[in-house]
């Protein structure tokens, strides 16, 4: 087994963020085109999934994490769709670019607070 650091593992999210809110921007750039299908990535579990890495527990105290990739909706049902020939809808768009946000947001906290916790123990260790 190889080992998995925090700073690693959110420098990857960071890029799957990246490249989720650069395909978000292109679906809401092409609305308005004529036959343009909208696109999505795939979830960062199975993202994270094909590194061969794994979610591990080392103490049985320790907490589950299920379904730590990007949730998606699979209802579009109660969505208003603009009427143009393209699959996009723009409220979905928005939403998605607002759960890229939160997600980062979310990994900057963890990582300034594991960058805190590091100093701490560096600090008193000394």
């Amino acid at each position: 087994m190889t080992g998995i650091y925090l700073f690693d593992l959110a420098s990857m999210h960071a890029r799957y963020l990246s490249v989720r809110q650069s395909v978000v921007a292109g679906n809401v750039a092409n609305a308005n085109t004529q036959d343009y299908k909208a696109r999505d990535t795939i979830p960062f579990a199975q993202v994270l999934a094909r590194t061969g890495a794994a979610m591990a527990m080392t103490s049985p105290a320790h907490l589950g994490a299920p379904g730590l990739g990007v949730p998606v909706r699979k209802d579009q049902t109660g969505w208003d769709v603009l009427e143009t020939s393209s699959s996009v809808s723009l409220e979905q768009e928005m939403l998605k670019a607002s759960e890229v946000s939160r997600q980062h947001n979310l990994d900057i906290g963890v990582v300034r607070s594991f960058d805190r916790m590091l100093k701490l123990a560096v600090r008193s260790g000394s």
